[in-house]
């Protein structure tokens, strides 16, 4: 071997071992097992905690629940949506933040039937009530337990799945707060039955949110949105208040390629105004009307995220006119009330009380930071500058 191949065999060789070297999984979740008594089998769900949910800054939140019908087959997708909106890359927060939950498929036609299907053949369809027993009596509690919930749960179902998704979100009783059915297979459910299931519908249904995508069914295509158009505008029009909810349709998207648009269009008509711009908050007062509406419209209490009024806070106390800079104050203030666990919100209002020469309120407030958090390195460097100063 030449001295030429020889170098270029031991540059091949490195290359390889500093490839191996670098080599690193990226994880996207994890494989979980569970016994359930209700359905007399082992389930395997799979599960993505938030890029934040380990962070020790964030070590006192709770988060939402985004539970996945199908799990195979949507789970990669909309984790990195999920991640993408909620994360704040490009300053990209148009939802909360949320642990996914895919649950892997046994017998879908079986579990997400809620009434048996009459066939000439033996089946095994109509397991759609055991299996929503398994997800709200045993599942669900597991995942409490085990994993910082803030309570509000989210329902996807696609084809079969949407239609589970449906007859849940008219049972009097539900875990769920709001629905995402993407084509809901309606038909297994003809006008009478429809219609009987409708007429049951309690007013608890109109505190939950529904959207349904319907898809291009070519030839059969009026008869599909024929079905998904009848029963939303049934349930709207027995609904007291205005409906909480959307039907959309997706004129080029077929049944299996609706359901990324699907789910994109869908989380973000349950979060409208949630990913709201920190440049176009003025006032507190806005900033508090404004999620109280989302919250009014989702029947669940959505706190100012954190994030968004610090943004706010920094961006007006930095501002050029120092008249306005005492509104920075009252955006700190907002957080330390809405999240008095965390350690950044205190350490935000002492460096507030700081810029407005408040020397011994910005003491106690670091000092609260401190509490919280023994590491938080700035809040130790301006207790130190601010007693060396006394």
């Amino acid at each position: 071997m030449s001295k030429k191949n020889v170098l270029l065999f031991f540059f091949l060789i490195t290359i390889i071992q500093v490839t191996a070297q670098n080599l690193e999984t990226i994880s996207i979740g994890s494989k979980h097992v569970f016994r359930s008594d209700i359905l007399n089998e082992d389930r395997e769900y799979w599960i993505n905690l938030p890029e934040s949910y380990q962070q020790e800054s964030s070590s006192y939140k709770n988060y939402p629940l985004l539970i996945l019908l199908d799990g195979n087959l949507h789970f990669r997708s909309v984790t990195g949506m999920v991640n993408y909106m909620s994360s704040g890359y490009n300053g990209n927060r148009r939802i909360p933040e949320m642990i996914v939950v895919a649950i892997q498929n046994v017998n879908r036609r079986r579990d997400f039937t809620p009434d048996k299907i009459i066939t000439k053949r033996q089946n095994d369809s109509g397991g759609g009530k055991r299996f929503l027993s398994f997800l709200e009596e045993e599942l669900i509690p597991e995942l409490d337990k085990k994993y910082r919930m803030d309570g509000y749960r989210i329902f996807f179902g696609h084809s079969l799945g949407g239609l589970l998704a449906a007859h849940s979100y008219m049972q009097e009783e539900s875990l769920f707060n709001a629905y995402i059915a993407v084509d809901p297979s309606f038909g297994t459910w003809d006008a009478q039955t429809m219609d009987t299931k409708l007429d049951r519908v309690k007013e608890n249904s109109f505190e939950r949110y529904l959207y349904i995508a319907t898809a291009n069914w070519g030839k059969r295509n009026l008869r599909n949105r024929d079905r998904h158009v009848r029963f939303y505008e049934s349930l709207k029009s027995k609904c007291p208040r205005e409906f909480p909810g959307q039907l959309e349709y997706f004129e080029n998207e077929n049944h299996g390629s609706v359901p990324l648009l699907a789910f994109y269009n869908g989380i973000n008509a349950i979060f409208e105004g949630y990913g709201i711009s920190y440049r176009e908050v003025e006032s507190k007062d806005q900033l508090i009307e404004h999620f109280a509406e989302i919250s009014h419209r989702l029947s669940w209490e959505f706190e100012p995220p954190e994030n968004l009024v610090n943004r706010v806070g920094y961006r007006i106390l930095r501002s050029r006119n120092k008249s306005n800079r005492p509104k920075a104050l009252e955006m700190f203030m907002l957080n330390t009330e809405n999240f008095p666990d965390s350690f950044n919100a205190y350490d935000s209002l002492g460096e507030a009380y700081e810029v407005l020469g408040r020397k011994e309120e910005a003491i106690e407030s670091y000092k609260k930071s401190l509490l919280l958090n023994p590491n938080n390195e700035n809040a130790r460097s301006r207790l130190q500058s601010l007693n060396k100063n006394e």
